[in-house]
């Protein structure tokens, strides 16, 4: 039905672009390049025929268009809805959250393992004394 509908959408898109591009305007638009100046359109529609033809032409499939638009932006939220209840994972995200659950692992590890009994770490305030002193810290020799 979708499809359809948009087939018939375009078909309906094509015939509004040519009838507006033959309505004759101030510079006689493309309407003057077939005849429209009086030649054959006017032969075929009249005098003021092929204008009032061509505006009325203009005016219906522009209701024909925005009713059409209508149908089809119904149609695909029903669509959209209907694969929204579906969970859908793709294989970015499930990539992601495999590395953010491997990233909270290696976290947790780090954060259960004790420092080694002989590690020398440095103080944050020591390092911060010995560069307003001038001194370098004990090493304890």
């Amino acid at each position: 039905m979708f499809t359809l509908l948009l087939i018939i959408h375009i078909m309906i898109c094509v015939a509004l672009i040519i009838v507006v591009l033959l309505q004759s305007s101030k510079g006689e638009g493309l309407a003057g390049a077939f005849g429209g100046g009086g030649g054959v359109s006017g032969a075929v529609f009249g005098g003021r025929g092929a204008a009032s033809f061509l505006s009325r032409s203009t005016s219906v499939l522009a209701v024909v268009f925005m009713v059409s638009c209508l149908g089809l932006s119904l149609l695909s939220t029903g669509q959209r809805s209907a694969t929204a209840t579906t969970e859908v994972k793709s294989a970015v995200t499930e990539a992601a959250q495999q590395d953010m659950a491997r990233q909270q692992q290696q976290q947790a590890t780090q954060q259960q393992a004790p420092a080694p009994a002989g590690d020398q770490t440095a103080n944050p305030e020591d390092i911060f004394n010995q560069s307003a002193t001038g001194q370098k810290p004990d090493s304890g020799k």
